[in-house]
């Protein structure tokens, strides 16, 4: 429809607007300038005055209600369909309460023809708010309350707190996890957050070769958990808190669910835990996972490279922990047989230190052993 016929739309809607509040003001105009020509003034002015302001006005309140009507049509194009459908019955629920306590509002002096408007649109918006955010315990209701269907029909289990992870973009990048699926280790069900697999993507499409690999990596790893039977995999959308960073939006999702959260992050696992979520960390893992040196045990390794102290030399056990050898630098290259003398754990892993087993006098020895 054109914009001037809009306008002289709106003119009318004005014109009969004014003209229907001149009438009702009539009375009361007359009663206090009796014998007046005021209140025929006004039953011809307020029309007039009223069309010629939404006249005026009509472009802004088209142009307003455009980009309004715009904006609710993609967030709810956006959102999951079971949002939209909750939503739409707290919406529905809303108005019939409202439309309950209509009738004790509308006897207020003054205000009583506005409150109940404005009790529609407060019980309507509370009814859509609350059931979009309280969808899981609705759904539960619904379900705890649905009948069985015979003896044969096994009641589904409810799911563990803590059984659903969350997968952060580090650890699938990490290729890890996809191991410790297929160890059997891992249960529940491993979630991927679509802002995390957009993150991820992004880092495939990337100009930088390394970035571009450590993408296409972990999409790679995605595939091989999906291809896991043991552990599912489920891509889960969240439009909630858009306009939050990632990781905060990772924090927030796995409070709301009460999942955990699988991450090789350093920052990221301890914000997890200060927002009191439970992470999961490979590193961690990894870490717990190493075989336990003893000082005075006997090991038999590589001397890679010098250390940087002089003298030292360094070789690594299979599991990728350093062991620092005192006096091994002038055997770099070749295998060497030291005794443990000391172990240190760090928060980036456990360092070992050791000599070698000829140059350890009897007192060092019963003293490393102790």
């Amino acid at each position: 429809m054109a914009m001037g016929t809009l306008q002289r739309l709106f003119a009318l809607g004005g014109f009969l607007l004014g003209l229907v509040a001149a009438y009702y003001s009539l009375g009361l105009l007359s009663a206090v300038f009796p014998d007046s020509w005021i209140p025929l003034a006004v039953l011809i002015a307020a029309p007039l005055a009223a069309g010629a302001f939404l006249y005026l006005l009509a472009p802004t309140l088209i142009f307003r209600t455009s980009q309004f009507a715009s904006w609710i049509e993609g967030r709810l194009s956006r959102a999951p369909v079971h949002d939209v459908l909750f939503g739409s019955v707290g919406l529905i629920l809303g108005l019939v309460i409202a439309n309950l306590i209509r009738g004790s509002l509308v006897g207020i002096p003054i205000v009583g023809t506005l409150l109940p408007l404005l009790a529609a649109l407060l019980f309507g918006y509370l009814g859509w708010t609350v059931a979009v955010k309280k969808r899981e315990d609705l759904l539960a209701l619904v379900q705890g309350l649905r009948p069985a269907r015979g003896d044969k029909e096994a009641k589904a289990p409810e799911q563990p707190a803590g059984s659903i992870k969350l997968l952060d973009t580090s650890a699938i990048i990490d290729g890890r996890i996809a191991d410790v699926c297929e160890t059997g280790f891992l249960e529940g069900v491993l979630v991927v957050p679509d802002f995390v697999l957009d993150e991820l993507r992004h880092i495939a499409d990337s100009s930088d070769p390394l970035r571009r690999n450590r993408g296409r990596r972990g999409l790679e790893v995605l595939e091989r958990l999906q291809a896991h039977e043991r552990v599912p995999v489920k891509i889960m959308e969240d439009p909630a808190s858009a306009d939050m960073e990632v990781d905060r939006r990772l924090v927030e999702m796995a409070r709301r669910l009460g999942a955990a959260v699988f991450t090789t992050d350093y920052n990221l696992n301890k914000v997890a835990r200060l927002h009191g979520v439970e992470t999961l960390n490979l590193n961690e893992l990894g870490n717990a996972l190493k075989p336990v040196v003893l000082p005075g045990e006997e090991l038999e390794l590589q001397i890679i490279r010098n250390g940087k102290e002089a003298g030292q030399g360094i070789g690594y056990l299979d599991d990728g922990t350093m062991v620092v050898v005192e006096g091994g630098r002038q055997y770099v290259g070749s295998a060497l047989k030291v005794i443990v003398t000391s172990v240190i754990q760090t928060a980036a892993g456990r360092m070992i230190f050791a000599r070698q087993r000829e140059s350890l006098e009897p007192s060092t020895m019963s003293h490393a052993k102790a």
